[in-house]
């Protein structure tokens, strides 16, 4: 159904707008709540990764374009729509190719259904740049990564600029908490992280790729890796550079080791 809407104070549009993420997160269940999605393709991507969605904000021109076929498919859900001037104002931004969409969040999954039958995954340690996970995301289903586990500092991969930079791989990467790094060694894995150090070995080294099951840990922009994380690992490993770059965005980072680690 097709409601427009006149005022940005209309409270029927209020998921899209006051809301923070954490109160969309909140907005079902502790379990199990929302999340926004931004354009036609990202939102698709959800669709077909089995997400529920709950209620669409589109601009008029979009109706019977380009949020057509998703409009057909969920006929029953509430579509609220307006000038494309009022639903700036009303979320802040100009809408990403005119369409947001609110979808129900998935239960979380279990760990150890995640790494059931994974041989290569990344964990994400402390990362809050909501970019920066969206493009490890992407880099992770672009190179054959098998899940992506993040500690409970880092940022949720459903924060909808996650999702935007993702381009909706984070409906497609498995993907869970970390709460104990001792998880994955009980279920057979070694661990790599990435980290300047002088007992660090290069990503090329031959011995990383004779590891069955392997998780690449990945840390914060500034300061990097926790020390107890980097003397925890069975690996420290170094991305060799030159010209006196001593490091490189942790996005860009995971990309290079991701190709080296999943060839």
């Amino acid at each position: 159904m097709i409601y427009e809407i006149s005022s940005i104070d209309d409270p029927r549009v209020a998921l899209f707008a006051t809301m923070t993420e954490t109160q969309l997160r909140n907005r079902l269940n502790a379990e199990q709540g929302l999340f926004i999605a931004e354009s036609p393709k990202v939102i698709r991507v959800a669709l077909q990764a089995g997400y529920e969605p709950q209620a669409l904000l589109c601009e008029q021109k979009h109706i019977e374009g380009d949020a057509a076929d998703i409009i057909e498919a969920h006929s029953s859900m509430p579509v609220y729509t307006g000038s494309r001037e009022l639903l700036s104002q009303l979320t802040g931004y100009t809408l990403t190719r005119g369409v947001l969409c609110a979808m129900r969040r998935k239960p979380e999954p279990k760990l150890d259904e995640i790494l059931k039958d994974a041989r290569r995954v990344c964990i994400i340690d402390s990362v809050c740049d909501t970019t920066n996970i969206g493009a490890i995301f992407r880099s992770a289903a672009a190179l054959g990564v098998d899940a992506v586990l993040l500690t409970r500092s880092s940022c949720d991969p459903l924060n909808r600029r996650s999702i935007r930079v993702s381009m909706g791989t984070v409906f497609l990467v498995p993907w869970t908490w970390l709460d104990d790094y001792r998880q994955l060694h009980d279920s057979g894995f070694k661990t790599a992280a990435m980290a300047l150090s002088d007992n660090s070995i290069s990503l090329s080294d031959p011995i990383l790729k004779q590891q069955e099951h392997l998780a690449v840990i990945m840390g914060t922009e500034g300061e990097g890796l926790p020390q107890k994380t980097i003397e925890d690992a069975d690996f420290v490993v170094r991305i060799p550079m030159y010209h006196q770059v001593d490091s490189l965005n942790v996005a860009a980072a995971a990309a290079v080791a991701f190709w080296e680690l999943t060839k």
